[in-house]
């Protein structure tokens, strides 16, 4: 068939609508037109449920449209679905790679189900291989991959037989930063090179940026399209920094900035303060910050068109606070709060695999400590320790004041812990998993009425209370599983990459409650893949094979990545320097 002339995706007042059992309506897409042009790289953004899967499940030809026109590579995809999915690529957010087949094996799989000859494999598994740099781990089981190798054989599988289209659906959630830039240099590869088409949503905005052509979706709705350059205008001259206070970090200063009705975005940047503001960019009154003005990224146009949605349309309610006093504790500096977690040459074998090595560190309470590493570098087997999950190879381990190698059932009852994959019960809806959780904690009659009427109010679950838990959004998912892991209000709680694929907005939201919680003396874990994240802890630990790099505070994790090239890193400059550093073989740094 011969290539299509004009753009390679051209949608014209697409709508969707899905009808929930419960009798619920859902307009996931509302009126949507764009386009894709031939050999560019193309974006979908936008919140949780704005309609970015929908419509690249709609591209593939994997559902129907409700109405509009749609055509793809010259092809009606409601016409003849099977034309359209014969020649694109797709890579939904789980890909369905084949666990117990090893890297080959999976290639191969995927090439006799779309036929391809032997003479194009010959041809496209060398250079898939290089691409990848999957060649040396050919003979490796899938899943004993980490995250980043399972994501790039994944893009691997999808591109098996050549696809003049490739549609990418958020492929780098869950991925370290090393990965993501890996995986993100054969994107543009891919676009650059071969000229193939890419359409590809995505949850970090950095990445956004980076393409030619953004499509901003909320409820259904195109909010903006055209060259990320116009989303990024819409915050010029309204963009500044600010430095906090002395003595406060950059996170305890925020709340005071997001109080204030012209601010629309607050949020930490490599130890100063981020700040987009609405209507006068004037400065405050004298005496206060000092705001200088600062270049306009695209995350803080998005802000923008986000606050301008939400005022047209009615906004996001504000989050209720959590109801219970601050412990005494709470009001101590961090540097004189006792330990409540106390790690001494931590050791976890599986067999002859050591998969946590010797590592040491203590966290405070009410302290926000982030754990950092790429996939595979030991972070969920220390936190499955630390909660209690999995037994310790060797070394101490105390938690709440409780030696967890000789009984872990006396601080379960403290403990919170969010997964990377959060056991909900996807044939209950929101309302009874949180019923389920709050008998699993103990929580009865009155108490459990009112902690389970918390949670709907704090996490924003009310419009999906009876959808079923196996329905719900990514989003959605990660709410109820930090609501449930709070619902019997613990003193530590353990987050592991509680955010990954959650979208900008919610992200801040995440954030606000995990700030609240430290302020009111709950301890907190966390791990994360999005580097500017990190800038809310108070201490972080970057490990890779087991083993702690490097540990300080933010600042301090900063200055390792500093270079005579580049003066002002950022975390995610930080983080690939020690990582790359301790590969390379001299002995790892230490932050002061």
């Amino acid at each position: 068939m011969a290539a299509a002339a004009g753009p390679v995706i051209r949608g014209r007042g697409l709508g969707k609508t899905f009808h929930r059992k419960t009798g619920e309506t859902v307009q996931a897409l509302d009126e949507v037109s764009f386009e894709v042009a031939a050999g560019s790289l193309t974006a979908l953004v936008g919140p949780d449920g704005g309609g970015k899967t929908t419509l690249i499940r709609l591209v593939a030809g994997l559902m129907g449209l409700d109405r509009g026109e749609l055509t793809v590579l010259g092809v009606d995809v409601g016409a003849d679905p099977q034309a359209v999915q014969d020649r694109i690529g797709y890579m939904p957010q789980k890909f369905g790679l084949y666990e117990d087949l090893t890297v080959q094996e999976n290639l191969d799989l995927y090439a006799d189900l779309h036929g391809v000859p032997a003479a194009d494999r010959r041809r496209q598994y060398p250079q898939l291989m290089e691409m990848t740099a999957l060649e040396p781990f050919t003979r490796r089981l899938a899943g004993q991959l980490s995250g980043g190798m399972k994501q790039k054989l994944g893009l691997a599988c999808t591109l098996v037989r050549a696809p003049a289209l490739l549609l990418l659906d958020e492929p780098t959630v869950g991925v370290d930063p090393l990965s993501r830039r890996e995986l993100w240099d054969i994107i543009d590869a891919l676009v650059r090179d071969q000229g193939l088409p890419v359409l590809l949503s995505t949850a970090y905005l950095d990445e956004a940026e980076r393409c030619e052509h953004v499509v901003v979706l909320r409820q259904g709705k195109v909010l903006a399209q055209g060259p990320p350059a116009q989303v990024r205008a819409l915050a010029a001259g309204r963009t500044f920094l600010t430095t906090p206070p002395a003595g406060q970090s950059a996170r305890e200063a925020l709340a005071g900035f997001l109080d204030d009705p012209a601010v629309i975005d607050a949020s930490p940047d490599g130890g100063r303060i981020r700040i987009v503001r609405d209507g006068s960019p004037a400065p405050p009154s004298p005496g206060a910050a000092v705001l200088e003005p600062a270049t306009a990224r695209f995350e803080d146009g998005f802000m923008m068109l986000l606050q301008a949605a939400a005022q047209r349309g009615g906004g996001v309610p504000t989050p209720a606070a959590e109801p219970s006093p601050p412990p005494p504790a709470a009001t101590a500096s961090p540097e004189r709060r006792e330990p409540v977690v106390e790690v001494r040459d931590l050791v976890r074998r599986f067999g002859a695999f050591v998969a946590v090595d010797q590592i040491s560190f203590d966290v405070r309470r009410g302290e926000i400590f982030g754990l950092l590493g790429p996939n595979g570098a030991g972070k969920t087997t220390t936190f499955r320790m630390l909660c209690g999950l999995l037994s310790a190879s060797g070394g101490t381990l105390r938690v709440a004041g409780a030696d967890l190698r000789r009984g872990a059932a006396s601080a379960r009852q403290k403990i919170g812990y969010v997964a990377q994959k959060f056991s909900l019960y996807g044939q209950l809806s929101v309302e009874e998993n949180l019923d389920f959780f709050a008998s699993a904690y103990g929580l009865h009659g009155e108490r459990r009425r009112e902690r389970i009427a918390w949670a709907m109010t704090q996490f924003e679950l009310g419009p999906v209370a009876h959808q079923l838990g196996g329905q719900l959004a990514g989003g959605y998912t990660q709410r109820l599983a930090m609501a449930a892991a709070l619902l019997h209000q613990p003193q530590i709680l353990f987050l592991d990459e509680a955010t990954s694929g959650a979208d900008p907005l919610a992200r801040r939201e995440f954030w606000g409650r995990i700030t609240d919680l430290a302020r009111q003396g709950v301890t907190i874990i966390v791990t994360t893949h999005f580097m500017a994240e990190a800038e809310y802890c108070d201490r972080i630990a970057i490990l890779d094979s087991g083993r702690v790099l490097a540990e300080g505070a933010p600042a301090e994790i900063r200055a390792l990545g500093r270079t005579a090239a580049n003066p002002e890193p950022t975390m995610e400059d930080a983080f690939i320097a020690v990582i790359e550093q301790a590969r390379a073989g001299p002995a790892p740094r230490q932050a002061a």
